[in-house]
């Protein structure tokens, strides 16, 4: 279980977190900054506990949440600290944005027992980077004393702050607003352009789901929670079920409760054969039309990851991956097994 873990237990997914680094690695050194040459220091930028002045340009970034690197990355500026999420992927950096870490290899802090702070502070940061980190005010202040911290927005949800906002954050952080607007603009443009060439899809609905049941549970996706990459699309996303999602979070829907979320097209974040096996036998999913009509995507392990992920790159990743999958789903094409 992804984000419904995050949310249930603390940031303890469901899921043994291990460190892909060991302690006895040293952290990475940070490249020089590739910074705009018009960035003016200092920045002062405003978060949900207030405001934060970061005085110069930060040469050692720590990221706390569990996204914030891929932004980084795609600003030009390799972090020190990482925070795994799940996956144990080499260097809590998923494959969309492994690359422009250029051989560096942070170190990567684990969140199972809360927040490392001895580690934080022993990184020596300028600056801590917490926008997806479900932060709280105590994390903020204890955070805050070890370097200038900054949260997310007034308003955010925890762990689901839209990606633009968080974009937008860690860019004034580093002096780049510009670029980080560039960077929501470019992907805005790419769905937009898929969009148009798809009118067909402003006509069906669709449902974004976990790929398998969790405690006997199937966590599904209510509008305007984590769907953009299917609204922007064109699709509408199904409704009927909101009922069962608690306030910002997933909808938790029962083997009986199943075929609400039928619709014109579902997409199942399944990350492994065995979980699709697992989803079919749940409830009455095998008898959905979408499933039986071949309107059903299942996503394999990495594309589920994209999709969770909520970051300009994994967007960018999931666009390339998942609109053929749609398109066959669509059309009564898709297969019903897991990718391979």
């Amino acid at each position: 279980m992804r984000l419904a873990g995050v949310l249930a237990a603390a940031l303890a997914l469901p899921l043994l977190l291990t460190s892909c680094g060991s302690d006895d690695e040293p952290a990475a050194a940070t490249p020089e900054s590739s910074a705009s040459t018009d960035a003016v220091f200092p920045v002062t930028v405003t978060h949900k506990y207030g405001e934060t002045v970061v005085p110069e340009e930060p040469t050692r970034v720590v990221s706390v949440g569990v996204t914030e690197q891929d932004v980084l990355l795609q600003l030009g500026v390799v972090p020190v600290g990482v925070t795994e999420w799940y996956g144990e992927q080499p260097d809590a950096t998923w494959p969309w944005a492994h690359d422009l870490l250029d051989g560096a290899h942070p170190e990567v802090l684990q969140t199972s027992d809360g927040l490392e702070f001895e580690k934080i502070a022993a990184l020596e940061p300028d600056l801590i980077v917490g926008t997806n980190a479900g932060l709280s005010e105590k994390d903020y202040e204890l955070l805050s004393a070890i370097a200038p911290t900054i949260t997310s927005v007034e308003g955010s949800t925890d762990y689901f702050s839209e990606w633009p906002e968080q974009t937008l954050q860690i860019a004034r952080a580093l002096g780049r607003e510009a670029d980080g607007q560039a960077i929501i603009d470019e992907v805005a443009a790419e769905y937009a352009a898929v969009a148009e060439a798809h009118p067909e899809w402003a006509d069906l609905t669709a449902t974004f789901s976990q790929g398998g049941p969790y405690d006997g549970l199937l966590y599904v996706y209510p509008p305007g929670l984590s769907t953009d990459f299917l609204t922007d699309l064109g699709f509408t996303i199904t409704t009927g079920f909101e009922e069962y999602a608690p306030k910002g979070s997933q909808a938790e829907i029962s083997a009986e409760n199943v075929g609400l979320i039928d619709a014109d097209v579902i997409v199942f974040a399944t990350e492994s054969a065995e979980m699709l096996e697992e989803l079919q036998d749940f409830g009455t999913v095998s008898s959905l039309s979408a499933v039986t009509e071949n309107r059903a995507v299942y996503t394999d392990d990495i594309l589920a990851g994209a999709i969770y992920f909520d970051t300009p790159l994994a967007h960018q990743y999931t666009l390339e991956r998942l609109v053929p999958m749609l398109e066959q789903a669509v059309a009564g094409e898709a297969p019903r097994e897991y990718p391979s």
